[in-house]
């Protein structure tokens, strides 16, 4: 027998600058919720312009959860997120409240929603694969990624060496490549998953508008303040999109502007592997067209979701 369904909660998934903050805030709003970030990125304080971190203000119109709750030199694995956020959710319906689950990091979400368990540490072969990276350098390490396991060497960049080793880590343990060990549990969460699509052309631009607002708004400072704070520029945190640019920048490797090209391109190949995790036609998701009068569209169905498990009850 299943385990009973104990959290409802609404997720707001989907690429990288398609609205996702905007929407989920105002189904909040409506919905008596609270938003809870499936965003690897925005749990680092310091990392703010970068990341498109809600501002301020739209973080005091709803509660926000999981933003800001790390330095970067203190990297979250997958299962701190997920035994983190199952606190926070359970906190959230607690209080009587709508949990809203955003972001756009597939990861993320899919382990949490699928119940995935992350297989054991083992300790002794995480240093020797460290002592690989920091003897023969990063892309060693991931070439070895790269020969048991295309698939994760293609999702995961060979500068973040703590998730190439995690992945290495997980072959030695299982026998299998990593993206084919999903040993799982009941998650339990009863999910409805909100996909917010736009044609790629009209995504492209926003995201162009997105970096160009981000260097207007002082990313350079940004990085830069992190890096006098003592954040080495060689961290997982540090690898995210506009940083890892950013710093090639200051350190004189590439112009401001071919900086900026590098941003674009990177965002535009992370839209690419975010459609990886959210597909056009998996069934679970309800994807709608970001357009005028979507939200009310949105509001509708979560409302007639949410009538449908009072019923059950």
């Amino acid at each position: 027998m299943s385990e009973p369904v104990s959290i409802p909660v609404v997720v707001v998934l989907g690429p990288t600058a398609v609205g996702k903050t905007d929407m989920a805030i105002r189904l909040a709003e409506e919905l008596r919720g609270e938003i809870v970030s499936a965003d690897s990125r925005l749990i680092y304080r310091g990392m703010d312009i970068g990341t498109a971190k809600p501002t301020p203000s739209q973080r005091k119109r709803i509660p926000h959860h999981l933003i800001d709750v790390a330095d970067p030199q203190t990297p979250w694995s997958l299962a701190e997120y997920i035994t983190a956020t199952k606190q926070v959710l359970r906190e959230i319906d607690v209080r009587g409240r709508l949990p809203l689950l955003v972001g756009g990091t597939g990861q993320y979400l899919t382990a949490l929603l699928e119940g995935w368990v992350p297989p054991g540490k083992d300790e002794t072969l995480r240093r020797e694969l460290e002592k690989i990276a920091d003897d023969e350098g990063p892309q060693a390490l991931h070439d070895r990624l790269q020969e048991i396991d295309p698939e994760s060497a293609e999702r995961i960049d060979y500068r973040n060496v703590r998730r190439v080793v995690r992945a290495l880590e997980i072959y030695h343990a299982s026998g299998l490549p990593p993206s084919q060990v999903r040993k799982k549990e009941p998650s339990g969460l009863f999910d409805l998953r909100i996909g917010l699509h736009m044609p790629r052309k009209e995504l492209y631009a926003r995201i162009d508008t997105r970096i160009d607002a981000m260097m207007e708004a002082g990313l350079v400072d940004e990085v830069r303040g992190l890096l006098a704070r003592g954040v080495s520029p060689e961290i997982p945190a540090m690898s995210a999109i506009g940083y890892r640019q950013i710093v090639r920048f200051l350190k004189g490797e590439i112009s401001e502007e071919e900086a900026v090209t590098e941003i674009r391109r990177a965002t535009r190949q992370f839209v690419r592997r975010q459609a990886n995790w959210f597909k056009p036609d998996d069934a679970r998701i309800h994807w709608f067209d970001v357009r005028p009068g979507v939200g009310d569209e949105i509001l509708a169905e979560i409302r007639s979701w949410l009538e449908g498990l009072r019923g059950a009850v």
